[in-house]
């Protein structure tokens, strides 16, 4: 029996309930009635269950499917406004005892390089991501106890948030690593770490079984509880994610649903994120041996689907998808993605090579941070730098709750603008900084609270006289 309130992965994502909602799906896509009625549920932005959700990614109604991409449109709009926040993955080590078969860091592949940075590298890394004007990282790092252990990762933490370099600064370090115990994601927790990201792959069951067939990774429960272990560990704000085109898409779609709505039960807050990459180009990696790929656009429903059924969390788009691809993205419901990426360990000081490759996935989108800013801003977007929320304790339910209400808006918006001046003034080319001046000077005037905009301008004034990381 489906119970969301279990702490065992085989209660909260039920196979016998995916698998229920699945027919329940397919039995109702041509309900033409119940799919409306679905859609007018959600339009309170309160979110709909993992089983509708199922029934609106099942219909294949034209003038339906348009209509659940308005709507995805709308709650974007509405809770997130026109904001992009950015980041940019750092990876330490791709050294890895697992042997997932759709990852080139399984232990038995023997042409990828193996590397593992010192903590001057971690330091020239940091350096040369602050030079580019990034305040947000994601670290990342293979799982190896030999390697990799926890006290490594920790250090880097420590390393990182100790280099300021010129104007720059990582503000916030979330951290993508193996599922640990409560006593590891408290000492994470207590370096300061911002979002804890784990992606479940596929919740199928068997199927992640078979594509973690060694390592510690090949535990499903362990894995799957991962979430549990670090909100009793003090972190509330994690990310989900799975990796589409490991399994059919719609049962990855209802699997990760009813994860969100196990820790909301549970908890008392849903992710924070949550990611859709898709399987990719790697080294030792051949995707046509993958037969449940997802074709663009699909993956756009899937996006805009998401969207629909957990309007208050942020959702992430890597450099994995194309300048095009991540476009649609963000019209449908994408609210974070990254610029500039390095998939290699160490790979923004030195450039990856053919003869040293060390990256993790083919990169799609290769653009500067700079082109990335500045395609975002022509589109209508803010870039975002803010990491406000997590240093003035706005996380878990607290975040929650004023994005429920709308307070966030008098936050998140100044904030925004106010990092986007900061990055225009000490790093922009001058023709991104002018597009984005004429921006953050339209977009003042949209801050709803009088008060607050007023305040934004003169921070805004006092960036561009040296002034620095102000916040709301």
């Amino acid at each position: 029996m489906y119970d969301p309130k279990s702490m065992h992965a085989d209660d909260f994502i039920n196979d016998g309930e995916v698998k229920a909602s699945l027919k329940y799906a397919e039995e109702n896509k041509d309900n033409k009635e119940l799919v409306r009625s679905i859609i007018e549920k959600a339009r309170e932005c309160k979110g709909i269950t993992h089983r509708e959700a199922a029934v609106l990614l099942a219909c294949e109604d034209k003038e339906l499917t348009e209509e659940m991409y308005s709507l995805a449109r709308e709650i974007k709009q509405k809770i997130y406004g026109n904001r992009i926040v950015m980041f940019a993955p750092l990876y330490l080590s791709n050294y890895c005892v697992n042997g997932c078969v759709y990852c080139p860091y399984h232990a038995k592949n023997k042409t990828i390089c193996r590397k593992k940075l010192t903590q001057e590298e971690v330091k020239a890394e940091t350096i040369a991501l602050q030079d580019m004007g990034h305040k947000r990282l994601a670290l990342e790092a293979g799982e190896d106890p030999v390697n990799n252990p926890l006290e490594y990762i920790l250090e880097c933490i420590k390393t990182i948030y100790s280099i300021k370099h010129k104007n720059g600064a990582i503000r916030r370090v979330n951290v993508n690593i193996a599922a640990t115990t409560v006593e590891n994601y408290k000492k994470l927790k207590d370096a300061g770490i911002g979002t804890y990201i784990l992606f479940q792959e596929t919740y199928n069951r068997e199927n992640y079984e078979k594509l973690h067939p060694t390592g510690p990774k090949h535990d499903y429960c362990y894995h799957t509880e991962a979430m549990d272990r670090a909100m009793q560990g003090g972190i509330d704000d994690v990310g989900l994610g799975v990796l589409f085109g490991l399994n059919t898409y719609p049962y990855e779609l209802v699997g990760l649903l009813m994860h969100a709505e196990h820790l909301e039960a549970v908890f008392g807050v849903g992710p924070h994120t949550i990611s859709v990459p898709r399987i990719c180009p790697a080294d030792d990696i051949d995707v046509n041996d993958f037969s449940n790929a997802v074709p663009d656009e699909i993956w756009h429903k899937l996006i805009a689907v998401i969207r629909i059924a957990v309007p208050y969390t942020g959702m992430i788009v890597s450099t994995r998808e194309s300048a095009k691809n991540r476009e649609r993205a963000l019209e449908l419901g994408i609210s974070q993605i990254s610029g500039a990426s390095s998939t290699s360990v160490g790979g923004y000081v030195k450039p990856e090579s053919p003869e040293e490759n060390t990256a993790q996935f083919d990169r799609s989108d290769t653009r500067t941070l700079d082109e990335v800013l500045r395609w975002l801003m022509e589109l209508g977007y803010v870039p975002s730098f803010c990491t406000a929320c997590y240093r003035e304790g706005r996380t878990g339910d607290r975040f929650m709750s004023l994005a429920k209400n709308g307070s966030i808006q008098n936050c998140c918006h100044p904030n925004a603008l106010m990092t986007l001046n900061e990055y225009l003034d000490d790093y922009a080319s001058p023709e991104t900084k002018e597009i984005g001046k004429k921006l953050i000077e339209r977009e003042l005037e949209t801050i709803p609270n009088e008060k607050v905009r007023r305040i934004a301008r003169e921070h805004i004034a006092d960036i561009d006289g040296g002034q620095r990381d102000f916040r709301f």
